[in-house]
């Protein structure tokens, strides 16, 4: 490892056990439907990320007892580690600390609902990061979150007494990083997947593109084809 250009990427991921992930998905769609549509995301993440030179790759999942689903799912190259916290604050701190003491300059982390994110994304934070132009990076969400965050020093403060799940996320802790007199920069706004409205949405960003090229949030697009609730009411050609 070149501890002067050390990047690690850590992918955070569910089990994608029916009754337990997407489930505002529900009941629009079923939750054995819910969690491989969530094992697609999973796959589009996986493959999207396998590509990016000089980056080291992990995937934190969730729960404990999870590795042997996630050792079927990972490609090679891939290290796979269980969260540890009681919330996403903690387990997102835990990441940070843990991997940062490694040795590593910058630790990015990725959620995995935003199967269409491109990887050119992820490299800019990395960028950001080794240039120091940023302390912390983020990747903002339509819906107030983020769907990733960067940073080359923990900052613990960052991930506390966050409302959690709800529209104002990612606007708190930008509060605590401007209070905390960090250089924040912001990626480009993407959307991730958690209602049925944004399938929707995203299927009709989709529908024209060819299944027979390889192209981020393929394996996603070709399940929602399939499905004939989003069919019936995606837009017309």
């Amino acid at each position: 490892m070149d501890k002067q250009l050390a990047k690690l990427l850590v992918i955070v991921a569910k089990e994608p056990v029916p009754g337990k992930v997407k489930t505002r998905l529900f009941p629009k769609l079923s939750p054995a439907v819910a969690a491989d549509l969530y094992r697609c995301f999973l796959h589009d993440r996986i493959q999207e990320v396998s590509t990016l030179n000089e980056v080291d790759r992990a995937i934190a999942y969730t729960p404990e007892d999870a590795g042997k689903t996630f050792a079927t799912l990972a490609l090679d190259g891939f290290e796979l580690f269980a969260q540890q916290g009681k919330h996403l604050g903690e387990r997102l701190n835990n990441i940070f600390l843990e991997k940062l003491s490694q040795g590593y300059n910058a630790v990015s982390i990725v959620d995995s609902d935003s199967p269409d994110l491109p990887k050119s994304l992820i490299k800019e934070s990395f960028e950001l990061l080794l240039s120091k132009r940023a302390d912390i990076v983020f990747g903002p969400c339509y819906d107030g979150g983020y769907y990733l965050v960067g940073m080359r020093k923990p900052h613990p403060e960052l991930f506390r007494n966050i409302p959690w799940s709800t529209e104002n996320v990612l606007s708190a802790t930008l509060e605590k990083a401007r209070k905390m007199g960090l250089n924040v920069k912001l990626l480009t706004r993407w959307n991730d997947l958690d209602t049925f409205e944004d399938l929707l949405e995203f299927y009709n960003k989709y529908k024209n593109r060819q299944l027979s090229k390889d192209w981020a949030g393929k394996k996603t697009f070709a399940f929602l084809s399939q499905l004939e609730k989003i069919n019936a009411l995606s837009f017309p050609r």
